[in-house]
């Protein structure tokens, strides 16, 4: 699968990419392409730019965290972030990759073979899937999965034993954080996306406030 110029300039300033890897990078986006008029991966708006929109974007988790190698991406869905980082991370890189629809799942596992990626499908709930959670994680990420709140009691689990995470956000993330910080407590750096709108929230030291009496 060939990659063109403009594909390659996408992701200029964020992540320096070997031509294998660009490669590779076109053989997902080109199954995607493939698989989307019946799985609607992404939002049909986003296709003309979807290497700047999601490949890009996603790619600026290895840019922001290069030392970590062990990620859990939490509803991985079309693959991004988590495909992507795994194409794109250093050499010892591994994501598993949460996903509870079955169809996604397979769409998942097609461009792992396609792409000799380094990454494990779990296929199920995020809480379930977490629940019995055993392998040691560097970081976890989600993007467009669910609202702050919502993904901070997904991930309490492991976060509550000091894993970090990176979350994508948009641009009404302050809502957002605002709503988690009544039921949660944790440190937070935000870091502005190069090519978007929206922004990365690096969270850790996650805990949970007493009820209000």
């Amino acid at each position: 699968m060939s990659v063109g110029a403009d594909d390659v300039t996408a992701l200029q300033g964020i992540v320096p990419v070997s031509h294998e890897t660009a490669e590779r990078l076109a053989t997902f986006v080109a199954l995607l392409r493939k698989w989307q008029p019946v799985e609607n991966l992404v939002s049909p708006k986003t296709l003309p730019e979807i290497w700047r929109r999601h490949v890009a974007d996603s790619a600026e988790l290895v840019r922001l965290f290069p030392d970590s190698r062990t990620w859990l991406d939490l509803g991985s869905g079309a693959g991004f972030p988590g495909l992507v980082v795994a194409l794109t991370g250093a050499p010892g890189t591994h994501v598993h990759l949460v996903e509870s629809n079955v169809r996604k799942c397979a769409f998942l596992r097609t461009v792992i073979r396609a792409t000799d990626a380094p990454a494990t499908v779990h296929e199920g709930r995020v809480e379930a899937v977490l629940r019995d959670w055993r392998v040691p994680v560097d970081r976890i990420s989600a993007r467009a999965l669910a609202a702050l709140p919502e993904l901070l009691a997904m991930a309490e689990p492991l976060m509550a034993r000091g894993v970090p995470a990176a979350f994508h956000k948009g641009e009404d993330f302050r809502r957002e954080v605002a709503e988690a910080s009544q039921s949660f407590a944790f440190d937070l750096v935000e870091h502005r996306s190069r090519v978007g709108e929206g922004v990365i929230l690096e969270i850790t030291n996650l805990g949970r406030k007493p009820r209000q009496a």
